[in-house]
Parts: C-alpha cells; sequence; structure tokens
C-alpha cells in the first residue's frame, strides 16, 4: 500500500509516494491537465506502476490554489 502525495501546479503534476511495506520513496513529475486534473494524477501513478487499488492514503495540494489566494484572486 501506497501513501501519496499528489501537488497540482499550473503547468506539471508532481506526485511522490511512500511504499508503506518497504519505506521506498518515489518520484514523478508529469504535465498538469486544467481540464481534467485527475488524468494528471492518473497518468503520474501509472508512472510510478502504481495502481489505484494500492493508494491507501492521498494527500492533495494545489499550487494553483496557493498562488491565486496569495494574490488575493
Amino acid at each position: 500500500m501506497f501513501i501519496v502525495g499528489i501537488d497540482v501546479g499550473g503547468t506539471f503534476t508532481d506526485l511522490t509516494a511512500v511504499d508503506e511495506a518497504t519505506g521506498r520513496v518515489v518520484v514523478t513529475k508529469v504535465p498538469s491537465q486544467p481540464r481534467n486534473e485527475a488524468a494528471a494524477v492518473l497518468a503520474g501513478l501509472q508512472a510510478r506502476g502504481i495502481a489505484g487499488r494500492d493508494v491507501r492514503r492521498l494527500v492533495h495540494g494545489t499550487t494553483v490554489g496557493t498562488i491565486a489566494t496569495a494574490r488575493h484572486r
């Protein structure tokens, strides 16, 4: 099982995953898809060979939202 962190940015979506059994950490960066953010997340998981059923916990953040908030938009 994996714990997965996702950061969705305007250009790239970053994924970091920790294999709970081994402690192994994997990272990947895929192009963001603003009209379908889930597709970018799934592409990141697939790039690392992680099946959705193997994700125990998913933490999601978004750089886009943080920047918009900071700029009062």
